[in-house]
């Protein structure tokens, strides 16, 4: 899968330092690694490839050289002389705001001290992302990139508002889960949904969507593309750098069909228009700053940090809901934390 997205001019990979724990930890880092290594071809392409790798805020990185030691720990797990862009994985202002600035001088230092090439932010608000930018930007440091939930079942305010910040301020937006976890493919239907908690969560959203969907379907057979093609090429079309994930040949072959051609304006309007008929959205990543000022305020309190730290994408649904901990504990212990 690697070498066909490659050879195919795809340069950009996206990882994160927390994919992998436990006994498999960092293993999303190694592997990539492992293949830019392995590949056979010009070494011109094998020295384009960009890796983009986050950095978790876990709550014991409390100081701006703890991060910079993590960024060093994935270096070296990817044997790479210099990362790409090394990005904060998600913002502490909300529950931890003291760690926050730490975490924007850890950026700092690991760019000056010359091991990444640039550095982004992930799940950042529109707030907080205008705040980290003209913070770097006073010390002297580009904000090259801000990586959030995009796609046409992300479309609401925020989203893009995050969107138009970026534009106005030449930070790159990139796109995850482009494909909304799987619901703008075509593959699944209320009557057929995957199995467990996504599942759940397809079966809320699914039936809502119908209007999109048929848009969708209409402009793949009008283009001889597929729904997931098209979904892809709107991000590429609103600007956004898309980072679908792929397990398989046929995936990232389907994936690349959405390069080399762009929609046209009447198609990029009927599919926002049909975004918005749609009743349901996707549930935003809770570790975004302004979806968990949200939850504050529907939950009327401030949430605790054992409600909100420690697995990256868990979403709270629930006053008294909270994170498993165990996941916590067994990162810090790694780290040589003690408990918790």
């Amino acid at each position: 899968v690697f070498n066909l997205a490659v050879e195919n001019g795809i340069n950009l990979f996206d990882t994160a330092d927390s994919y992998g724990t436990g006994r498999l930890n960092g293993q999303s880092e190694k592997l990539l690694g492992k293949f830019i290594r392995e590949f056979q071809r010009e070494k011109r392409i094998r020295d384009e490839i960009v890796i983009a790798t986050k950095f978790a805020a876990y709550p014991w990185r409390l100081t701006s050289g703890q991060f910079v030691q993590a960024c060093r720990a994935s270096r070296d797990r990817m044997q790479i002389e210099q990362i790409g862009i090394g990005q904060l994985h998600w913002s502490t202002a909300n529950y931890a705001p003291p760690q926050e600035l730490a975490l924007w001088n850890g950026l700092v230092a690991m760019y000056e001290k010359g091991l990444v090439k640039a550095v982004g932010v992930s799940n950042f608000g529109p707030k907080q992302l205008v705040k980290i930018h003209d913070y770097l930007k006073a010390r002297g440091v580009p904000l090259c990139s801000a990586q959030v939930q995009f796609s046409l079942l992300s479309m609401g305010e925020d989203q893009m508002e995050i969107k138009n910040i970026c534009d106005s301020l030449d930070i790159r937006l990139i796109s995850y889960s482009p494909l909304g976890l799987g619901m703008l493919t075509g593959k699944y239907t209320p009557s057929r949904l995957p199995q467990g908690p996504r599942g759940l969560l397809f079966k809320q959203i699914l039936p809502g969507l119908k209007p999109l969907l048929v848009s969708l379907r209409e402009i793949a057979e009008k283009r001889c593309k597929t729904i997931p093609q098209v979904a892809i090429n709107w991000c590429i079309c609103k600007g956004t750098i898309p980072i679908p994930g792929v397990k398989t040949v046929k995936q990232a072959e389907e994936n690349l069909g959405a390069l080399g051609w762009r929609l046209s304006s009447s198609e990029l309007l009927q599919l926002d228009y049909a975004a918005q008929e749609s009743p349901q959205r996707m549930i935003q990543n809770i570790f975004q700053t302004n979806v968990l000022e949200e939850t504050e305020r529907l939950w009327g309190h401030k949430l605790k940090k054992s409600e909100i730290v420690g697995a990256e994408f868990y979403q709270l649904q629930e006053p008294g809901d909270s994170l498993n901990l165990a996941y916590a504990n067994r990162e810090k212990k790694r780290e040589g934390w003690g408990n918790m």
